[in-house]
């Protein structure tokens, strides 16, 4: 069975990561993946009662943590009362260590008086400001787990051993604080990925016998009568019996103008009906709903980690204990040399200790992917993982199919061309007559461009399959179809371009160019992915090469290989691979489902092919390619936000760990350098999911 968990009171990024690994070691579980920006832990397991061993695992590395399954799970509206419980304590202790510092530095210092008010104004500030943190410290040691609560506990009570009553109560003061905003910073953050949520209703209105009842949407069966009143969100996806309405799918497809709806429209569950009442008839169940299906797609992104993601969880466990080798080094080998006193040393140590918390960089790096992948799904793109935005971030080669990605798979009439005395508007009525009860798509084609025009009655209708159609006209035999049904010496006066032909009694009278017509927002698009510095636009398409070269010049594309079978797709993405950083692959059709999962990032273009969306990487929901160069520059900023935070807190560290040991630190810009930087790579993260 697969389970979902929510770890509520769990706001350590480093803990999380040692629960997340330990539970993947222990036999039973597999696919384990746990997600810190909005708490859940996913996996496999063929066990009955996971929930007690799970809570025994994270009891035995963090206090506090209560396991809860994700569908019963609710937002802790507690949160809010902790949080003035906090301010409350804290701004008792503010006032405590302004009176302290006041004496500490007034002309009072000497006295006796001054000196012992000074001391218990730093003492009940401590405690008061950090006695959850001290209490936890000592559990962790007891544990033999060194943290950041271990080390603070070790430098305030050295700093008060050593007379440094003020500096270990600002400290403490400092520390507190800054837990509070980056535990703010984080809660803010998942409660805007939350939002994500806010696309699947809950509940929908059934109707029965002519009668509303309001039930969950889960328990609505496909085939079901649905009412959906004026902006309310669609529950299931369906087909409108009843209305005309407009629909706000902006939060499925990033597109932002309303789209018509009558009787008979497919809708999509998580869009906003308009002013007007619909009913629909469901033709999915919830579980299979396209808003459903969004959601996992996100919530699901987060196994997929990126390779920054694993470094940070690799660093983060050998990262600490050498940082404590280092301090030990620091408060015993300069003594020991003859260099200074043990305790200035040691002092010197635990400000290494405390600035090197590794925090900042753990919290951030996937708060940045989950992040983006967020805003990724606001414009109507879906990022299956952090590993996938790397790739299209530093994708210097786009590959495309033609047929319903680069066009829009439905064929129009391109050009006609008259070799007789008829005039084109003649030649297409003609052929038009000719084709005029065939189903085939280039007969439709014909059919709709001559739409208006006056077609001749014809007789003795008759369609060869692979050649074309035939019928008589004043006893002449016509002709439409491809070029089977002409000679090579015909050939000879047909331009490369022509695909229909039109013969009476033998003799080409007339042709016509039916061609795929191309997506309007194509040509932009490439253009656009150029700008962005991608150095390859490739179309591979089983069409022709007159036809693939046609809308390759059109379209502006580096180049293009025609008349290619599944496996020579295949083969070609294969060999681009071996020149290029990374390559994107965009398709919309099952064949195209071996090259999407071959490619470094396979992007499906929309919600229709389930073979697709599943071997793709990424999935354009709108349909259309507009939101592509959107995602490109969005990757790109999520890679920029994590470089940018891992460098800055590595930075501002070894600045500190370097001051310290040359004496020039003190305690509180460690701090500073632990809660404060924290603080400023979450935010700077979270501010992904804003634009």
């Amino acid at each position: 069975m697969r389970y979902s968990y929510t770890l509520t009171n769990l706001n350590c990024a480093h803990c999380a990561g040692k629960i997340e690994e330990k539970i993947r070691q222990t036999s039973g579980y597999e696919n384990v993946s746990f997600n810190f920006a909005t708490k859940t832990l996913k996996f496999v397991s063929k066990k009955s009662n996971t929930l007690t061993e799970i809570q025994r695992i994270c009891d035995s590395i963090e206090d506090g943590i209560t396991v809860v399954d994700a569908a019963k799970s609710t937002n802790n509206s507690k949160s809010e009362n902790k949080f003035n419980k906090n301010t409350l304590l804290l701004a008792v202790s503010v006032v405590l260590v302004v009176i302290a510092a006041v004496l500490h530095f007034s002309s009072l210092e000497e006295s006796v008086w001054s000196f012992y008010t000074t001391m218990g104004c730093c003492l009940a500030t401590t405690v008061i400001a950090g006695y959850k943190i001290f209490i936890k410290g000592f559990k962790n040691l007891i544990k033999f787990r060194i943290d950041e609560t271990v080390l603070m506990d070790v430098a305030v009570i050295a700093a008060f051993c050593l007379g440094e009553f003020l500096e270990a109560a600002m400290v403490t003061l400092l520390f507190s604080i800054g837990e509070i905003f980056e535990d703010k910073a984080v809660d803010a953050s998942r409660r805007d990925i939350e939002k994500l949520a806010n696309i699947r209703p809950d509940t929908a209105t059934i109707l029965i016998d002519s009668s509303e009842q309001t039930v969950p949407a889960e328990s609505v069966k496909a085939g079901s009568i649905i009412l959906v009143k004026p902006y309310e969100r669609i529950p299931l996806d369906g087909v409108i019996t009843s209305g005309k309405t407009t629909l706000d799918t902006s939060a499925l497809t990033g597109e932002s103008l309303p789209v018509d709806a009558a009787e008979g429209s497919e809708v999509l569950s998580g869009a906003i009906n308009g002013s007007k009442l619909i009913t629909i008839k469901t033709t999915k169940a919830f579980g299979d709903s396209t808003a459903t299906r969004i959601l996992k797609l996100v919530e699901d992104a987060a196994a997929q980690k990126g390779n920054r993601e694993k470094l940070i969880t690799r660093f983060a466990s050998i990262y600490t204990p050498i940082v404590v080798l280092i301090a030990a080094a620091i408060a015993i080998i300069p003594p020991i040399c003859g260099l200074g006193t043990f305790s200035d040393w040691l002092y010197r140590a635990l400000v290494c200790l405390v600035a090197s918390c590794p925090c900042a960089i753990v919290i951030s790096v996937p708060l940045a992917y989950y992040s983006g992948i967020g805003a990724a799904s606001k414009l109507g793109v879906l990022i299956k993982g952090g590993k996938y935005i790397e790739a299209l971030a530093k994708a210097d080669t786009f590959v495309f199919d033609k047929t319903g990605t680069l066009t829009t798979g439905k064929l129009s009439v391109n050009s006609i061309t008259s070799l007789c005395d008829y005039t084109e508007d003649e030649i297409l009525a003609l052929a038009a007559a000719c084709e005029k009860y065939s189903v085939h798509p280039v007969a439709e084609a014909i059919k709709s461009k001559a739409d208006g025009l006056k077609l001749p009655q014809l007789c003795d209708y008759s369609e060869n399959a692979g050649h074309g159609t035939s019928a008589m006209l004043n006893g002449k035999r016509i002709e439409c179809g491809g070029s089977k049904i002409i000679t090579e010496s015909q050939k000879k006066l047909i331009s490369k371009n022509d695909t229909v032909f039109l013969l009476c009694d033998g003799q080409l009278i007339g042709a016509i160019s039916v061609t795929d017509t191309i997506r309007e927002e194509s040509k932009e698009v490439i253009s656009t992915l150029k700008k962005y510095g991608v150095k390859n636009t490739i179309m591979l398409t089983g069409d022709s090469k007159a036809v693939a070269e046609s809308v390759r010049l059109q379209i502006g594309m580096s180049e293009c290989k025609s008349e290619l079978l599944p496996a020579e797709k295949l083969y070609n993405v294969e060999k681009i691979k071996k020149s290029s950083k990374a390559v994107c692959f965009v398709g919309d059709g099952i064949n195209d489902a071996p090259v999407l999962s071959a490619s470094d990032c396979g992007i499906a273009m929309g919600l229709g092919s389930e073979a697709a969306i599943e071997a793709s990487d990424a999935v354009l929901a709108s349909g259309n390619l507009k939101q592509l160069p959107s995602a490109v520059k969005l990757a790109r900023r999520v890679v920029r936000t994590v470089k940018t935070n891992i460098i800055f807190a590595l930075t501002i560290k070894a600045v500190v760990i370097i001051l310290a040991a040359l004496g020039i630190a003190e305690m509180w810009m460690s701090v500073i350098a632990d809660t404060g930087v924290s603080i400023l790579c979450v935010l700077y993260a979270a501010r992904l999911l804003k634009k």
